[in-house]
């Protein structure tokens, strides 16, 4: 079932009119990148289609103002429309997520973890999280990122032949090294979290319980996901990903934390919201409260599947064995190529999509996800064809390129991200 829902009016250049005029270099530049996202297929797993909507909020005059603070105390004047913004944005967040608090300012999902760790955690402390080889994030614990840097990061990972969490290892360990907080969550772990046995390690040993929920967010909002919030202290989170907002990040906890994590967030970790962003915020939440929201994550999550099982097929190893999300991360490895070299052949032929670490070893994987594909309307019948695609670009021995491209071109061109 093809789900459109990205909205209905495109970009054309009579709207770049002024830019046109006054800086065509650049105009030149926005263009090239509406027609490079309308004539590939975007298969990043972070990346997504935001509505006109909430383009239209982004490019608001609300990017005027500077709104240092929160509504009703903010360090500015002239503050009472954004401030009607940000209310309505923090409304309809925690009636989307069943949350007591939510904050809306973090200008990303690094920028709200780091937040999250500034409320609860100081320098020194001992975290537990996923380590980077087996799908971590950056901010839990790369040595090249501030929470490598600040705190003490303890890494656990996946069972070697099922690819799964190794809940006994979390646990051990957590026993060990008595850990002040526990992060649960991924950039390429495409399975659901045991959020309940993850709470139960976390009481053992006294430590705070992190969702960094920023690739489930938007599964989560439409039901196709469970929600952290029943179990984690602090969840964090992007607005982006799939669900489908403005590049952004937010942070969702419970009313007795709800003062450190402001405080944390303004003024120990960023200045002055952007509250062009917020209004576009806002306008995403309200589109994840609709049921066209609900069938169009149920059926990322189905074509997520499809297209697993699909390059499974194709010889692709799919790690875990399949999907629970939009996720997929998989081994070209059986097929003769390393992660970068399939990437970049895959990207000649506008296949888009990222690299990934992979447990137990050096080599790097394919990550992509189908929240794009999606939003487009493309269904079962295009994943499958895309899995058929991915294999024709493996086995290219050069002479298939020009005819793999036609042929991307013009399933992208079939749905368009932008109808007008």
């Amino acid at each position: 079932m093809a789900v459109i829902a990205a909205g209905t009016s495109t970009p054309t250049p009579a709207d770049f009119d002024t830019l046109l005029r006054q800086d065509p270099e650049i105009a030149e530049i926005v263009l090239g990148e509406l027609a490079r996202q309308s004539d590939s297929l975007q298969l990043i797993a972070a990346e997504n289609f935001a509505s006109p909507a909430v383009l239209a909020a982004l490019g608001s005059p609300l990017a005027n103002k500077y709104a240092e603070g929160y509504p009703g105390a903010r360090h500015h004047g002239g503050c009472d429309l954004v401030d009607a913004a940000e209310r309505l944005a923090v409304r309809r967040a925690t009636a989307l997520f069943g949350a007591e608090h939510a904050n809306v300012q973090p200008h990303s999902g690094s920028a709200a973890v780091l937040a999250t760790y500034a409320a609860l955690l100081r320098p020194g402390d001992t975290v537990l999280a996923m380590g980077l080889p087996y799908g971590g994030h950056l901010t839990h614990g790369s040595p090249a990122n501030f929470s490598g840097r600040w705190f003490d990061f303890v890494g656990y990972g996946t069972d070697a032949e099922t690819g799964l969490i190794d809940y006994d290892q979390v646990r051990a360990l957590a026993r060990e090294r008595r850990p002040k907080a526990i992060v649960c969550g991924s950039i390429s772990y495409p399975r659901h979290p045991d959020y309940a046995l993850f709470r139960e390690i976390a009481d053992e040993v006294d430590a705070y319980l992190i969702a960094d929920a920023a690739h489930p967010m938007g599964l989560i909002a439409g039901g196709a996901a469970p929600s952290p919030l029943p179990y984690a202290d602090v969840v964090c989170a992007t607005t982006h990903k799939v669900l489908r907002g403005p590049r952004g990040g937010m942070i969702l906890c419970g009313a007795e934390l709800a003062e450190r994590v402001d405080r944390a967030v303004f003024p120990f970790t960023q200045g002055g919201a952007q509250m062009h962003t917020i209004a576009a915020k806002a306008v995403a939440f309200g589109e994840a409260a609709t049921p066209a929201f609900t069938t169009y994550a149920h059926q990322v999550v189905h074509n997520a599947r499809v297209l697993a099982a699909g390059l499974e097929g194709e010889g692709f190893r799919v790690l875990t064995g399949g999907t629970d999300t939009h996720l997929i991360s998989a081994d070209p490895s059986p097929l003769g190529l390393d992660g970068k070299t399939a990437r970049d052949r895959l990207a000649q032929a506008g296949l888009v999509l990222d690299t990934c670490a992979l447990p137990y070893g050096e080599a790097r994987g394919l990550r992509l996800g189908t929240a794009a594909v999606t939003t487009q309307g493309m269904g079962e019948t295009e994943m499958a064809r895309i899995a058929g695609v991915f294999a024709l670009v493996i086995h290219d021995d050069g002479e298939l390129s020009r005819r793999v491209r036609t042929e991307v071109r013009e399933l992208a061109g079939r749905f368009p991200p932008y109808r007008g």
